[in-house]
């Protein structure tokens, strides 16, 4: 049986592979912050002590990675599978930078470390077939990462604090690596356009007051998937019609 000219087999791997990194991410969601390893010696007496399966977060996990096979489905070769692996390594990295950022609004430099490490592997992976990808995954990053250095450099000088965490400065510097310029313009833009919307929300039902921080990194995680499963062309349609007040044809 095939859905979207995969075989079945393949979701059902997928599936179970994302229960387990499911966990995984939980795991590593307690020992981040604390500046633990993940991987430890004491990682087997250390996880039966000390924590317990978080289901949610392995089922949403496992449909994330089923859903990203159907999209982008199983190719011959690993170099036209590059897209499809990357994110299948990056969606740990996204769910452990919104519930960590959510919770204690901080994204560790260990777990923004691992995105940019692996996302370097991969601009070399993609510089093999095609050097013109690895400069735009470059840019990316540059791009990335100086467009939020100098919102918070800005709003330190016009408020007196930081208008944005370092910590997503380097989060949008490292997934620079993994979509390029272009794409990674269109996360910044979706992930503010999402934030005033939401932050709006918060405010309204009073989860949030008025004096509370709100963390960012949540809105960037949300736009990167979106990113991830909508096509440029058609975000870029969406926000241009957004922000000219649809004008825009």
């Amino acid at each position: 049986m095939y859905f979207n000219n995969v075989h079945v087999g393949y979701y059902l791997v997928v599936a179970i592979l994302g229960l387990f990194v499911g966990e995984m991410v939980s795991w590593a969601n307690k020992r981040l912050p604390e500046y633990k390893k993940v991987i430890s010696k004491e990682i087997i007496t250390e996880y039966k002590m000390n924590f317990k399966p978080n289901y949610i977060l392995m089922l949403i996990t496992s449909a994330i990675y089923i859903t990203l096979v159907y999209k982008f489905g199983i190719k011959e070769t690993l170099i036209a599978n590059l897209d499809l692996i990357k994110y299948i390594i990056l969606t740990p990295f996204l769910l452990s930078a919104f519930i960590i950022d959510y919770k204690l609004q901080i994204i560790p430099n260990r777990l923004n470390l691992s995105i940019f490490e692996i996302g370097i592997v991969f601009a070399f992976l993609y510089g093999m077939s095609n050097v013109a990808i690895t400069i735009n995954m470059l840019l990316g990053m540059l791009a990335g990462a100086g467009i939020f250095f100098l919102i918070t450099l800005v709003g330190g000088i016009i408020y007196g604090k930081e208008a944005m965490g370092f910590g997503d400065v380097k989060l949008m510097g490292a997934l620079g690596l993994y979509f390029g310029l272009a794409n990674i313009i269109v996360i910044t833009l979706v992930s503010f356009l999402i934030g005033a919307i939401l932050s709006v929300l918060l405010l309204i039902t009073k989860i949030k007051k008025t004096d509370e921080y709100i963390p960012f990194g949540p809105f960037i995680v949300i736009a990167t998937f979106i990113s991830i499963y909508i096509p440029f062309e058609q975000i870029k349609t969406a926000l241009m019609t957004i922000f000219t007040l649809g004008l825009y044809k």
